[in-house]
């Protein structure tokens, strides 16, 4: 019989010292925050995210709880649940439990299980544990005597891997699919799961969803431009003005935030003008360097794409985490009417595309368009292409191209230059200028694993893809433009 005991003893003792070398190893060395936070990797269950402010602890909660029903489990198997606790850190500490076999032992095991007991979380929740990096066997854990209760405060669940203090993430119901798109087809903010109290699902808060994503292969193609007429302009002009190698970024956006910095709340990427941030004005754009050819120096933004599989902006208080993905190529070229000459934009003309809330305004004023290259024909509004491997995702942003003839800016951005109809023509009491149209492609991970920085609500939902643009072209730069289009040139 004691050697039996010696046996059970032993064995649990090596059960507990190996679960708490796994719970030690996945708190010191956890997976990044971006890991977690990469479509690819979200499930609709709680155990696949958690919100920003608890995501980098999410692995290690459960890691700890995995650990703590293997040991529960070890205790049944050995059938002696009141014992096993204090043998086992008797045996670490002070190898007491193979020189004390008499009733005066079990006294003092018991009252180690009793204290223990009260440490340990129920199966299923997220109460605080021992911290791992605590020697095991050291006379402050081992002593029965003692009877220590672990302070919610000093526990390793309450900390980050970065140490920083956080809460315990809570168990949230499941999402179902087929949600996230409103009547007329346009995808809106996929449905969050709730939640006890302000604990959310991590990667539910911060999107997209693996449903933003489809395989190019299933969009159904579609032709993007009206067709010319005889009386359209077949023409183009494309000014010449790099990927941003020089990394200008910044999060401002002169023409619907004049004068605030981080207006946008999300990261764009400029071409062009050099000067261009949240306090541009038409002086100092005029006095400003470009990037561009022929001394086009207006300026051409758009919100970069990120790769969600690589830890990086995990701070970000808008959500927008992972690395930035520079375009591969961009092409800006301006375009003719189907139905009509085109007239020169006047100079400093601000123009917006897309709406970066249509998440939550709808879909009046979206444009996005996704694609991959090899499958151009193919257009999604509102999904993030999945391009087979050795294709680059593109995004397409048209501009509108029908002005009143008057103003270069208005109120909400839009009436003064609006797009034309169906079939290419403009409305009646506007004129047709050059159309331009941004195409960008990226290389960028397998799988559903980017996504476009966004305002935090808009939960980085593909519908929300948009660009700005002003021209700051010199006048005589302005009409060469117009006379390739004009004239059917390729310039």
């Amino acid at each position: 019989m004691r050697r039996s005991r010696r046996m059970a003893a032993a064995m649990s003792a090596l059960a507990v010292a190996a679960g708490g070398l796994v719970s030690a190893a996945v708190i010191g060395v956890g997976p990044a925050r971006a890991d977690h936070c990469d479509p690819a990797q979200a499930t609709q269950t709680p155990q696949a995210t958690q919100t920003p402010q608890r995501q980098r602890n999410r692995n290690q909660n459960q890691d700890q709880q995995q650990d703590r029903d293997q040991q529960g489990q070890n205790q049944d198997q050995q059938g002696q649940d009141q014992n096993q606790q204090g043998q086992d850190q008797n045996q670490q500490g002070q190898d007491q439990n193979q020189q004390g076999q008499d009733q005066q032992q079990q006294d003092q095991n018991q009252g180690q299980q009793n204290a223990d007991q009260q440490d340990q979380a129920p199966q299923g929740g997220g109460a605080a544990v021992l911290d791992p990096a605590q020697d095991p066997g050291s006379d402050e854990t081992a002593a029965p005597d003692q009877g220590q209760a672990s302070d919610p405060e000093q526990t390793a669940s309450t900390f980050s891997r970065r140490n920083r203090p956080t809460r315990t993430a809570t168990p949230v119901p499941t999402r179902s699919q087929g949600q996230g798109q409103n009547p007329n087809g346009t995808a809106s903010p996929t449905a969050s799961p709730t939640a006890s109290d302000d604990d959310h699902n991590e990667c539910a808060d911060l999107g997209p969803f693996v449903e933003d994503f489809v395989d190019i292969r299933q969009v159904a193609p579609r032709q993007l431009d009206a067709r010319i007429g005889r009386n359209g302009s077949r023409g183009s002009f494309v000014s010449q003005c790099g990927t941003n190698r020089n990394g200008h970024n910044n999060p401002d956006n002169f023409i619907v935030a004049p004068g605030v910095s981080n207006g946008a709340h999300h990261l764009h990427d400029y071409v062009g003008n050099l000067s261009t941030d949240g306090f541009s004005t038409d002086e100092s754009l005029a006095a400003a360097g470009t990037t561009c050819r022929f001394s086009d120096k207006s300026t051409y933004f758009w919100p970069v794409l990120r790769d969600r599989k690589v830890d990086q902006n995990t701070e970000d208080p808008d959500g927008n985490v992972g690395q930035v993905l520079r375009a591969r190529s961009v092409t800006l070229q301006f375009r003719g009417n189907a139905t009509s000459r085109v007239v020169a934009m006047p100079r400093f003309l601000r123009l917006i595309t897309g709406d970066a809330k249509a998440a939550t305004n709808g879909g009046a004023n979206a444009r996005a368009a996704w694609s991959c290259t090899g499958f151009q024909n193919r257009i999604s509004p509102d999904k993030y292409p999945l391009c087979p491997r050795g294709s680059q995702v593109v995004r397409i942003l048209d501009f509108p191209s029908c002005w009143d003839g008057q103003n270069t800016d208005s109120a909400n951005h839009r009436t003064h230059v609006v797009f034309p109809g169906q079939d290419g023509a403009c409305p009646q009491g506007t004129r047709a200028i050059p159309a331009l149209r941004m195409t960008l492609t990226y290389s960028v991970p397998q799988g559903p694993s980017f996504a476009v920085d966004a305002f935090p609500e808009q939960k980085h939902n593909p519908v929300t893809d948009h660009a700005d643009f002003a021209n700051v072209m010199p006048d005589r730069l302005m009409q060469f433009v117009v006379s390739c289009i004009n004239r059917g040139r390729r310039c």
